[in-house]
């Protein structure tokens, strides 16, 4: 049976983020694509106030067919969390310039939030005062997971990566020459052959 793909975007939280590299993977792979109400430009919703009114969002769409989590940045915290709270329900993950509930500047990371603030001026609030811990916890995630990181990304640096590699017990990190935070978007090519051999 083909794999069932959740694709989870960062705090821009346009669905369409991952389009390219989903047109880039077999046609016949169920691919789910996920917004973030409030965030970015999308529509608000009432009911979602913070990210783990994310999570249920997702987990809302999970049945009795293992998925396949692929996250970018902020949503690598939701798949996490989905992950923890669902081993049963996620086959693997694909977690790309993630904190994944790390804390990113102790690692080197720069501070997003000015920036988002000023290109999403409409955002909710939440958004820049959420900080998820999951520190503890990945150890347990044991789901084979690919890890997808550019080096010239100062949001989340590779030293995040190698972090996530160390404390997930199933891990590999892949790393994108002259990849920014941006990189899944815009170098779909370089990415789609890993991530197919991952989920095959």
């Amino acid at each position: 049976m083909p794999p069932r793909l959740f694709f989870l975007p960062g705090a821009g939280a346009d669905p369409a983020f991952w389009r390219p590299l989903a047109d880039r993977l077999p046609t016949d792979w169920d691919k789910v694509f996920f917004g973030w109400p409030g965030l970015g430009h999308q529509p608000p919703d009432p009911a979602v106030n913070g990210i783990a009114d994310l999570v249920a969002m997702v987990e809302a769409r999970l049945d009795d067919r293992p998925v396949d989590l692929l996250a970018q940045s902020m949503g690598g915290a939701v798949a996490m969390a989905v992950t923890l709270r669902n081993p049963g329900r996620v086959r693997r993950l694909v977690l790309t310039v993630t904190a994944g509930g790390l804390d990113v500047p102790a690692l080197g990371g720069s501070n997003w939030r000015e920036n988002y603030r000023r290109e999403y001026p409409n955002a909710a609030p939440w958004i820049t005062e959420e900080r998820p811990d999951h520190t503890a916890e990945l150890p347990g995630v044991t789901q084979p997971t690919l890890l997808i990181w550019g080096d010239a990304d100062p949001i989340s640096p590779i030293a995040v990566g190698r972090r996530l590699e160390a404390l997930l017990p199933n891990a590999t990190l892949r790393i994108v020459p002259g990849g920014d935070h941006g990189f899944v978007e815009s170098r779909p090519d370089d990415i789609a052959p890993w991530i197919v051999r991952h989920l095959s």
